[in-house]
């Protein structure tokens, strides 16, 4: 397969793409990778592979495109082309929870020499390392990433990377509990896609309305939580976005929680488990099996909710993330208190006071931990944060 054919096929992959003939742009990209022998080409169409497989939540399959895609960055010797495989790479392993690997990858990629997609692509790095940090618990380094990402998206006029950091941020600010800024930054983001979307993909919409829906459910408001999260779904539906299906039951079963609607709870909760599981988001497991111990636990079923709070345990250390570890040890430590349990309550107020070091979520200015409860935070330029009070 030429040149010229080999980019007429990427074309038309990309056509049927974007009018949500997922599989059969695949099969026109796999055929490409079968039967082209132009490297550029091959190249391009491992990137769109990543990227299908990343959307429709095949995370193992787009780690593999990834792989194969750096061997092709080295034989052709480019190191833009190098520079956007690892960029693929560190995301890959995000999706996974892999997230030591995710920062390792990216700051291979920005150790890398000067490339022209540097400009571009710094930013995306940025974003996936703070995505990362975030998931490991690491808030000011989160936070770092993501303002250095906010400043790559303003002096290149990137709204999309704006809106995909927004995003994020709302994320930052919904877990160290500043609920009025988790609900701002993807209000942000919702705005940009109204502004300039016009040509975007629908995700973008999607997920802005996600992370309202969050917010909304974290400052009690649940008929505006409710209304978002079925825009958000419906739009998953649309595209058979498989990981924002999971994130919107899992949403959708807070919801019912919060109303104390418990019948109604676990049945998403359960839903949102098995796309978790098949996809391999093990993060969002841990956040499912925190929903359902609490839900058992509003039902005096302690032992159930104990035996979710185990499982949950696991896969959060596993992962690494730190503030699942100190949520699901301060759940223990109510349940083994109202069991009179003093040995056990011990050994988890113990946990629950190391992750709090390790999470180094105190004010600077008044010593108290931030995240446990709902108060206004600032950030200085040095990403450190305090009580605005």
């Amino acid at each position: 397969m030429g040149q010229d054919q080999t980019k007429q096929q990427i074309e038309k992959g990309l056509q049927l793409y974007q009018s949500n003939q997922t599989e059969k742009a695949l099969h026109v990209w796999t055929k490409v990778l079968e039967k082209s022998a132009d490297l550029v080409g091959r190249f391009r169409v491992l990137g769109c592979l990543v990227t299908a497989h990343s959307e429709m939540g095949r995370y193992k399959e787009m780690l593999k495109f990834a792989v194969v895609q750096i061997d092709t960055a080295r034989e052709l010797e480019d190191a833009d082309f190098l520079l956007e495989s690892y960029l693929n790479l560190a995301r890959s392993n995000e999706k996974l929870c892999e997230f030591h690997k995710t920062v390792s990858y990216c700051k291979t990629c920005l150790g890398l020499p000067g490339t022209r997609a540097g400009a571009q692509l710094g930013g995306q790095v940025s974003l996936s390392m703070g995505n990362a940090f975030l998931g490991l618990s690491l808030f000011q380094k989160a936070l770092e990433s993501f303002e250095k990402a906010l400043r790559y998206a303003h002096n290149n006029d990137d709204a999309m990377l704006e809106c995909r950091v927004c995003c994020s941020l709302g994320s930052f600010y919904a877990q160290v509990k500043d609920y009025e800024k988790a609900l701002f930054f993807p209000c942000k983001a919702a705005e940009l896609v109204n502004d300039y979307g016009k040509g975007w993909s629908l995700k973008y919409r999607a997920m802005s309305q996600y992370h309202m829906a969050v917010a909304y459910r974290l400052l009690g408001h649940l008929g505006s939580a409710m209304e978002c999260c079925e825009e958000s779904m419906k739009i998953a539906l649309q595209h058979g976005d498989r990981p924002l299906q999971a994130l919107c039951l899992l949403c959708f079963a807070d919801i019912h929680r919060s109303r104390g609607d418990l019948e109604t709870a676990f049945p998403r909760y359960d839903s949102a488990m098995s796309i978790m599981t098949e996809i391999g988001n093990r993060l969002g497991q841990v956040q499912v099996l925190l929903g359902v111990a609490k839900c058992w636990i509003a039902r005096k079923a302690l032992d159930k909710a104990l035996d979710a709070i185990e499982k949950a345990q696991d896969l959060a250390e596993e992962v690494g993330n730190k503030l699942s570890q100190l949520k699901l040890h301060c759940l223990s430590e109510s349940i083994y208190r109202s069991k009179g349990l003093q040995k056990e309550l011990r050994a988890h107020v113990v946990r629950f006071h190391e992750c709090v070091e390790e999470t180094e979520l105190y004010c600077g200015l008044c010593g108290e931990s931030i995240g446990e409860r709902n108060s206004r935070l600032q950030a200085l330029p040095c990403s450190h944060i305090f009580h605005l009070r």
